[in-house]
């Protein structure tokens, strides 16, 4: 029996000495990832950095081979590795039983007893952010929910325990940090040690950030007291091989990646479902009649949080839609097969959910903004082909943070004001550490009661 070798993985036409196809993807890395799916097979090779194959794996198959079958004989890859070396080791970036370990370690963090009680946290800042918007405000949208967003982490991950005026400094140098990651990721190493101003200001900012933490730390640890945050939690974790405390550097570098990674998200989606709301008022319109229903007067709780379909499949579409996740690595450590293709070890493996989501022959009309795709049973989304967070051993942790935050916010804010796009508005997505609008500015209208008149809910 002869076998049929297959067919040689295309290599991205653009490739230039010493930048490979850096230049591509700092002018628009949405619009060229994007085309190869349009140009290209199930994988493509591309060049990220000199000397090394980075295969960009597009098959929904394959991915979900690539994340679940193969999910722990893989390192994580050049974007987590490189976060790694930037914000410290985590539960993020780590790989193998390293990443076990973290994250067993970290698991009681993000169970549901925890998340719970942070509810009331998240619903009273998103009540004070809503609270100082005027009637007639110009919001710029992802900078304001940025700023929720940090709002609610350094309620639930500090207590609250930060004065204002550091606060204040860690929100800027967070900033900073998260629109620099991005770009530190994806340019070739080189270029980080170049003495260029981008540089200098990162490494500020992010070396500024870990003090503030480890700040923090020191005066919690000295005080003894158990504030019930998830800081007082990461003091007490243990090493479960060991039976040792995490370190303060430990600490730091869990804390410093969820605030890049997690703010930067939650900041994006919470922008883009009030993009699309403002878009699409019957939508929103059901969202308040489900809302109007099952809360009735009260404010939203953890109970509620399964108890809304209608608006978990607003957020599962924009989540399809405009998902924050750009490129996703893995990395071969020995000789691997994935589907037809040998891959020698030290293979880069990448994935693009932005892309996958919006690929048509997945999704009808891709682009259409359509919550009721998610009930229709006839033409379910193949398996690997939506993956808002991850698949495999290495799937979000956070999780269920993520969509209890998410819930929270848009149900609070939407029954207080209407966000309203000017006419003829169009916002289009740029991709840094997430996928996030360029520019979405917004007015900010007072929430009559008349708005509230329940719609019919239908297929809830």
């Amino acid at each position: 029996m002869t076998l049929v070798a297959p067919p040689p993985i295309p290599r991205a036409a653009g490739s230039i000495p010493l930048l490979g196809h850096a230049i591509q993807l700092m002018r628009d890395n949405l619009a060229f990832i994007a085309s190869l799916r349009h140009t290209y097979g199930p994988l493509v090779e591309i060049t990220l950095q000199p000397g090394t194959r980075t295969i960009i794996v597009q098959d929904p198959e394959l991915i979900r081979v690539m994340l679940k079958d193969l999910g722990p004989s893989l390192d994580k890859g050049r974007f987590f590795e490189k976060m790694g070396q930037l914000l410290g080791d985590s539960v993020v970036t780590a790989a193998g039983q390293d990443h076990v370990r973290k994250r067993r370690q970290l698991h009681p963090a993000f169970a549901r007893g925890e998340i719970a009680r942070y509810v009331d946290i998240m619903r009273g800042e998103v009540t004070n952010t809503v609270d100082n918007w005027k009637p007639g405000q110009t919001l710029d949208v992802r900078e304001a929910m940025v700023k929720l967003s940090l709002d609610m982490l350094a309620k639930t991950v500090f207590s609250g325990s930060l004065d204002e005026t550091t606060f204040r400094r860690l929100r800027r140098d967070l900033s900073v940090v998260m629109n620099g990651v991005g770009a530190r990721i994806m340019l070739p190493d080189w270029v980080e040690k170049l003495p260029l101003p981008f540089n200098r200001r990162f490494d500020q900012a992010r070396d500024a950030v870990r003090a503030t933490i480890q700040s923090a730390v020191d005066e919690l640890q000295e005080s003894g007291h158990d504030t019930g945050d998830m800081l007082s939690m990461l003091l007490r974790a243990e090493d479960e091989q060991t039976g040792q405390p995490m370190t303060g550097h430990q600490i730091c570098s869990e804390i410093l990646t969820l605030a890049v990674a997690g703010t930067e998200t939650t900041a994006s989606v919470l922008s883009w479902i009030l993009y699309e709301l403002a878009r699409h008022p019957d939508t929103e319109a059901r969202v308040l009649a489900e809302l109007d229903e099952i809360l009735g007067d009260r404010p939203v709780t953890f109970e509620d949080v399964n108890r809304l379909p209608y608006l978990r499949r607003v957020i599962d579409e924009v989540l399809r839609l405009h998902h924050t996740g750009w490129l996703v690595t893995r990395r071969t450590v020995t000789e691997t097969r994935l589907g037809e293709w040998t891959l020698p070890a030290g293979t880069e493996l990448a994935y693009c959910q932005h892309a996958l989501h919006r690929d048509p022959a997945l999704f009808p009309n891709p682009l259409v903004f359509n919550p009721d795709r998610w009930l229709d049973s006839e033409q379910p989304p193949p398996s690997g082909a939506f993956l808002p967070f991850g698949e495999g051993k290495h799937k979000c942790i956070g999780e269920r943070f993520a969509l209890t935050e998410l819930i929270t916010a848009i149900a609070t804010i939407i029954r207080e004001v209407r966000c309203e796009l000017a006419p003829g508005q169009i916002v289009r997505p740029v991709a840094r550490a997430t996928v996030r609008p360029r520019t979405l500015l917004m007015t900010v209208r007072n929430r009559e009661r008349s708005d509230q008149t329940p719609t019919a809910i239908t297929g809830t």
